[in-house]
């Protein structure tokens, strides 16, 4: 695989969570370590993630209510490992919307071969082939023409304004900071808190909330930058 693929661990058990950060490793995949469902959360807002190793019980947020919200907002596939044997427990999780589970204690060479085949068959159906158009709820995005609508409603963007947009809709879940819109967009270095990123994405709020009212399409997550509501 060329992609590099980030997996999530939540786990509080210190020993077990870097014995499944080094499986993930040896996969050849990149392993970020959670040790509570609250930290787990955090890590969920700031970027998307390939694939989840899942405890149930946690300090913080359970793993219950982890695998809710990654079932409503994500298409993450998730692997529960607990502890928690019960069949009705099993059954309840595997409806809620994760994809496998593992009974601890385990063995390595099998949580290692269902980690590949999640990866392999997740890679599979996540790659469509490239498009120059892209879709978030109501809004359109054409690459080629440029070309934005709500709602089939033409929405007219400065350039600067439909490159936000667009680097946005590219990776709609993934939070930026003014650096990275400012990097990404100016192609030069951040030298500091200025104004402008600031104005722009104020304008481009404003002619999006014209076209449809009804809906705020970009959120401010104070601290950390602007993502996609």
């Amino acid at each position: 695989m060329d992609k590099k693929i980030h997996v999530l661990v939540v786990e509080d058990d210190s020993d077990i969570n870097k014995l499944l950060c080094t499986i993930v490793t040896k996969s050849g995949y990149i392993a970020q370590a959670a040790y509570s469902g609250t930290e787990a959360n955090l890590y969920l807002d700031r970027q998307e993630w390939d694939l989840v190793l899942l405890d149930l019980m946690l300090p913080g947020l359970t793993g219950e209510l982890l695998l809710e919200k990654i079932n409503e907002v994500f298409r993450t596939p998730v692997i529960i490992i607990s502890a928690k044997d019960e069949q009705q427990t099993k059954i309840a999780t595997l409806r809620t919307g994760a994809d496998d589970f593992i009974t601890k204690p385990f063995d390595i060479e099998e949580v290692s071969a269902r980690i590949d085949s999640h990866m392999r068959r997740y890679m599979r159906f996540s790659n469509p082939t490239p498009s120059n158009r892209l879709t978030y709820k109501e809004l359109e995005l054409d690459k080629e023409t440029k070309f934005v609508t709500i709602n089939g409603a033409e929405v007219t963007l400065t350039a600067r304004e439909f490159a936000i947009l667009e680097l946005f809709m590219s990776y709609p879940k993934k939070v930026f900071s003014k650096a990275n819109v400012f990097e990404s967009i100016w192609n030069e270095e951040f030298m500091g808190d200025d104004n402008t990123v600031g104005v722009h994405i104020s304008n481009l709020r404003s002619k999006l909330a014209k076209a449809n009212p009804k809906k705020e399409y970009i959120e401010t997550l104070w601290g950390m930058g602007y993502r996609l509501r």
